[in-house]
């Protein structure tokens, strides 16, 4: 047998980390003058958009932040939220990018829990982040971003801290800027929104980003310099992991700081907008902007969708206005889409329902990641592959983060058996593509956003006219699902639906409150458990 050890180790002339990283090195040297970035009437060409990436990563070096430590970024979709993705882990630090709908007790938890050193926050939410601050035990370093293409209200906040721009001339665009020690560093932090308690900090490796990142490039079907659409929030599982996708394939990223009908088709147009990633609430927006505000495109559009899958008539227009649809499923835990529906040649010869059926699965595994299937937990055995028999969707892979920060024990269920338990219910078809049946975690997918029922729950209970309360989805062509609360009163309790919404709102986002409450009786089982599944059948209309 030969020996394939011996004088064969590993030496830094064969193997390095993977990092997402020199993705930026490699798009800035060959293609020094395309343009990566473009927003409002800025164009950035890729060797400048390097060189203020290394310049925030020699400046937040200068500051003393570095291997480990957390810099959380509250921003839109614009040129400074890129260059965090790179600057931040270039210093050797953890991005943690912030859900910008958030309220401000919850943001107040991540800056303390992240243990962020820096937050860079667009004047926009300098309001949000002034209450947080009032709530952290922490006083991170706060840098301003004023971008110009803000309202004049948002860039009239400020804090009277540094600004990005001051901060970007401090640093040094030829500092040595730091690869990671091992493919296994934390490159980035994202915060789940939670199905009870705390959110949970699910920390990704740079070995993922980069799997992931190539991943993308596959299943999106990303020619050499594509032209991305900014649609999808960045700070959403670090927005898929497309920052790193497009800049690998020199691409062009083109910002949105927000997802408005009329600017979405001017920009498409404008730019060749080749592709875009959303919800199925963007693919309402664009199809619900009046006739005279639409534009023609210069090619078909790759539109990636996740969540609820579109339904038949959104399918069919979203082709007639020039659109691909490529349905994706995935968590934060698994760095955004991980499952693709991979579309067969063959079946755009079908009648259009079928058609729309088998859109509706989420598919099977991303080349970047090793195993995907339904599995029942009890047994921990594969459930049969006939359509019909429900299991839990388990994934097994390099872009599983490494776990839930400061919290073993949750990370231990999350990976027990040697799977990831997404804890989504789904059955598998003798194809081997998988469809999702229900969410064990009760969690609510509202425009791409993930709202826990549970949470909405609690809200209503701290009414006092409220003695029972179940929140379930509801079908919305706008934002896929949306909150829906069935509430019993107490008796001789009064309360109307605008009180009880409003009074959500105030505990809570405003973007989880539900959006409609039905007040009867709620059904229950012999021993005075909430049916649910009853709720669930009536909001379908089954």
């Amino acid at each position: 047998m030969a020996d394939f050890e011996t004088g064969l180790a590993r030496t830094p002339a064969n193997h390095q980390p993977l990092t997402p990283l020199l993705f930026l090195e490699r798009a800035a040297a060959v293609f020094p003058e395309h343009v990566a970035v473009v927003h409002g009437t800025l164009r950035r060409p890729y060797k400048e958009l390097r060189d203020r990436c290394v310049r925030l990563a020699s400046a937040l070096a200068q500051r003393g932040i570095g291997r480990g430590d957390t810099v959380a970024a509250m921003l839109p979709n614009i040129p400074e939220m890129l260059e965090c993705h790179y600057g931040v882990p270039m210093a050797g630090a953890v991005l943690n990018t912030l859900n910008t709908r958030l309220d401000a007790a919850t943001i107040a938890y991540i800056l303390d829990h992240g243990e962020a050193k820096a937050i860079i926050v667009d004047r926009e939410f300098i309001p949000l982040l002034r209450i947080a601050l009032t709530q952290t035990k922490s006083r991170p370093l706060v840098i301003e971003v004023e971008d110009p293409e803000a309202s004049e209200q948002a860039r009239a906040n400020t804090m009277g801290a540094p600004g990005y721009e001051a901060l970007l001339a401090e640093g040094d665009p030829g500092f040595a800027w730091l690869l990671p020690e091992d493919e296994w560093d934390a490159i980035t932090l994202n915060y789940t929104s939670g199905t009870t308690g705390k959110p949970k900090g699910v920390v990704y490796h740079h070995r993922g980003a980069q799997l992931l990142a190539t991943g993308n490039v596959l299943s999106a079907s990303m020619a050499r310099h594509p032209v991305y659409l900014w649609t999808l929030p960045m700070f959403h599982c670090n927005g898929w992991c497309f920052p790193w996708t497009v800049t690998a394939v020199a691409g062009t990223h083109v910002c949105l700081r927000a997802v408005r009908g009329p600017t979405m088709w001017e920009l498409m147009a404008e730019h060749g907008v080749t592709h875009l990633c959303g919800a199925p609430v963007v693919m309402a927006t664009l199809l619900d902007t009046p006739a005279a505000q639409k534009r023609d495109l210069k090619g078909q559009v790759q539109f990636v969708v996740a969540g609820a899958p579109p339904p038949e008539s959104v399918l069919a227009a979203m082709r007639a206005a020039g659109f691909a649809v490529l349905h994706v499923y995935g968590l934060t835990e698994c760095y955004g889409p991980s499952v693709v529906n991979e579309w067969k040649s063959a079946w755009n010869e079908l009648p259009a329902g079928e058609q729309a059926k088998l859109m509706a699965r989420q598919g099977v595994r991303y080349q970047a990641l090793d195993a995907l299937d339904v599995i029942d937990p009890g047994t921990m055995r594969p459930v049969p592959a006939d359509g019909a028999t429900m299991g839990e969707v388990m994934m097994r892979g390099n872009v599983v983060m490494k776990g839930y920060l400061k919290d073993d024990k949750a990370t231990q269920a999350a990976f027990a058996g040697g799977w990831f338990h997404t804890g989504d219910l789904a059955v598998k078809y003798p194809d081997g593509y998988i469809q999702l049946k229900d969410r064990s975690k009760d969690i609510i997918i509202s425009g791409g956003e993930n709202i826990s029922s549970i949470e909405v729950e609690e809200a209503l209970y701290k009414h006092p006219a409220v003695m029972l309360a179940a929140v379930v989805a509801k079908p919305d062509d706008k934002w896929g699902e949306v909150p829906c609360a069935f509430v019993e009163l107490k008796p001789e309790a009064t309360a109307t639906e605008a009180e009880l919404i409003a009074h959500c709102r105030q505990h809570m986002a405003p973007f989880k409150a539900p959006k409609q409450i039905v007040f009867s009786e709620l059904p229950r089982t012999s021993t005075g458990k909430i049916q649910k599944h009853a709720l669930r059948s009536q909001m379908r209309g089954t």
